[in-house]
């Protein structure tokens, strides 16, 4: 028998890749959250994490661990909701971020829809920073983005890395402007690389615009250009641009849930969805498949 508590703070932990991110995210002290993953370590028999002072990994039997407990909880879950008679209605206005688009948010979402069937679940696909616009005039109750830098609102569902990324044909000059592939304003990640190549001082032009993760995806397994990425979630058929192209490096991304002015009809519904997402969290992530050649 595995403790749905330690479960949640393990899921937390392998989210985050932080002991520190994960007593946050759970209200816990850092100790709490040490001993939960110590006790459920001692229960299975097997190291779930490799750690150091510098960096928090998952093991190979930490890696097995992620979906044993994620379905764990949602039976849990299910059998608690089904036994206290809860039933959540009401009409939820959800968002996420263009990224999330070949992920796997929709196993997330078809479970939602199933436990919360009387639920009316309306979502919005955009930008990260239109969402946060739209959270703000009180146009959505829950909102799945990138943060942007320095910015801290939201509830940390995991941190990753940005990285250029192109078709694995692509060579760049050296000599001529860097080609970029973007979303138009106010798309965070368009800044980040922007910013990156003015303080670098390289020269940049935009080889390609469109509001759509599929368009841009498109233009570059065409090759027009590179883009700058979450290393998490690259697009099939595009690859990390090797370090010898000498784009600069890129900083780190924030994926998080921000709740709006918490509607007293939505609060309830908006609570629960975020739950599955953060508990869930592992499938929202795509490795990368090698670099450029």
């Amino acid at each position: 028998m595995y403790d749905p508590s330690q479960l949640r703070t393990f899921l937390a932990v392998a989210q985050t890749l932080s002991f520190t991110q994960a007593a946050r995210r759970l209200g816990l002290r850092q100790s709490t959250v040490s001993q939960h993953v110590r006790r459920l370590e001692a229960a299975t028999g097997r190291t779930l994490f490799s750690r150091d002072t510098h960096a928090v990994e998952l093991t190979e039997d930490g890696e097995a661990m992620l979906g044993f407990a994620r379905r764990i909880l949602e039976v849990h879950e299910q059998a608690t909701a089904f036994f206290t008679g809860t039933r959540l209605r009401g009409r939820l206005r959800f968002g996420a971020s263009e990224d999330f688009v070949l992920t796997r948010l929709p196993e997330i979402l078809e479970g939602f829809r199933h436990d919360h069937p009387e639920v009316d679940l309306e979502l919005t696909v955009e930008l990260s920073g239109t969402l946060h616009e739209q959270l703000a005039a009180g146009r959505l109750d829950l909102v799945l983005a990138k943060r942007r830098p320095q910015d801290p609102r939201g509830e940390l569902v995991w941190r990753d890395e940005l990285v250029w990324i192109g078709a694995e044909r692509l060579r760049l000059d050296p000599d001529r402007p860097v080609p970029l592939i973007v979303y138009p304003p106010p798309g965070i990640t368009r800044a980040v690389a922007i910013e990156a190549l003015q303080r670098a001082g390289r020269p940049w032009r935009i080889a390609c615009t469109s509001g759509s993760l599929n368009g841009l995806t498109a233009a570059a397994r065409a090759g027009l250009g590179v883009m700058a990425h979450s290393r998490g979630l690259v697009p099939p058929g595009l690859v990390r641009v090797p370090d010898r192209a000498g784009l600069p490096e890129l900083s780190g991304v924030d994926f998080v849930l921000v709740h709006g002015d918490r509607r007293p009809s939505a609060q309830g519904a908006a609570d629960a969805l975020a739950a599955a997402i953060l508990a869930g969290g592992d499938r929202l992530q795509r490795r990368t498949r090698g670099t450029v050649g």
